[in-house]
């Protein structure tokens, strides 16, 4: 399996990069964040009709381009690099795989050509109050009301983008296993509120329905099935966005350290202060090996990708983690003060290791597939 990006994604990158550095600096973040919204409409509407990035994983049958995973995780790569504040991580790399991978062409048909198009937002909500991301997490019950439709009573937590999403996709219990049904944002007894995290750049809400009516999108034999696929999905994602972040974090510390001078000298010019930096970069280099494999095999269906995503999920994420506190250690007394951005990649690798499972989750899965 080769791990190279073609020209032609390389010119993709380059794209993206340049957008975003002109719609998503620092002061747009810092605006953003701020808000309630959490991102802006505009900008998103933008994304859509500049670089059609929310069709990149849609099929053209359903209005998309009909790219693999590989160009989303590539996006969220750049994303994660600039901090982007915007519905794409619950749309892409969770909603519009759970959808395509569903076979329910009507549901596609009438959800992915508005996705596609900058004007619906989707998430998926599978965690609860246990904080659980497994099949025995989930309490959220649907059954079958009088006129034929199904009710969901039940409450998820820890839903990203949940209070401004236009649909979310909810897995809950049946008599029969567990499914996954369409949710309206807005429908009656659906109760949202964003709660307050420790990264302000990306939202999480908590979602209460109250015998609210859902739309079965799979069969409750094959619901979990589906949420899985997502999860794995996002998991190789949030690997590939977490290198972008890491990536930054390591030319920030690297940028500082050749200007900042001690005693006459640029303190990257002392030998702990470069050892610090080559040993962050080897890592970083790592971590990214790990999310192209993973993304990779996930654009190929690989056998081992359950395996893989978890794997560079749980590195990548590690990893960026250590770049962001290095990053702050090496400013120094500046690079912990709220003027700076050194916090803004703490608080979003921080939450990224919890994300869709934390280290310790993921490596029991690995450990699963490996037959350990």
């Amino acid at each position: 399996m080769s791990f190279a990006l073609d020209e032609d994604q390389l010119q993709f990158r380059a794209s993206v990069r340049q957008f975003l550095t002109a719609y998503s600096a620092e002061q747009d973040v810092r605006r953003l964040m701020a808000s309630d919204r959490g991102y802006d409409p505009d900008v998103w509407s933008l994304i859509a009709r500049q670089l059609e990035l929310q069709g990149l994983g849609i099929p053209e049958k359903f209005g998309g381009s009909g790219f693999s995973s590989v160009e989303v995780g590539i996006a969220l790569e750049e994303m994660g690099r600039a901090l982007l504040c915007a519905p794409y991580f619950s749309t892409a790399a969770l909603a519009v795989p759970l959808l395509v991978h569903s076979g329910d062409d009507a549901a596609c048909a009438e959800y992915l050509p508005e996705v596609a198009a900058g004007r619906l937002v989707v998430t998926v909500a599978i965690a609860e109050a246990s904080g659980r991301w497994d099949a025995d997490g989930v309490t959220t019950e649907a059954r079958l009301g009088t006129g034929g439709g199904w009710r969901l009573s039940g409450e998820k937590s820890f839903v990203i983008d949940g209070h401004t999403a236009d649909k979310i996709l909810v897995t809950a219990r049946t008599t029969e296993g567990i499914g996954v049904f369409v949710i309206d944002g807005g429908a009656e007894g659906v109760s949202r509120s964003a709660l307050k995290t420790l990264d302000q750049t990306r939202r999480l809400a908590r979602v209460t329905l109250s015998d609210s009516p859902g739309r079965l999108l799979a069969s409750p034999a094959d619901g979990w099935e589906l949420a899985e696929h997502a999860l794995r999905h996002g998991a190789a994602c949030l690997a590939m966005e977490s290198v972008g972040g890491a990536q930054r974090t390591l030319d920030m510390a690297v940028d500082y350290v050749r200007t900042r001078e001690q005693f006459g000298r640029a303190i990257g010019s002392f030998q702990a202060i470069k050892h610090r930096c080559a040993d962050l970069l080897v890592r970083v280099e790592s971590a990214r090996s790990a999310a192209y494999h993973s993304i990779r095999a996930c654009a190929e269906e690989a056998e081992d990708f359950a395996l893989v995503a978890s794997l560079a999920k749980a590195y990548c994420t590690d990893v960026y983690f250590a770049a962001a506190v290095e990053n702050i250690q090496l400013h120094g007394g500046i690079g912990f003060t709220w003027e700076h951005p050194a916090h803004l990649y703490f608080r979003r690798a921080k939450s990224s290791q919890l994300l869709l499972g934390d280290s310790s989750h993921h490596r029991d899965i690995v450990a699963y597939h490996s037959g350990i």
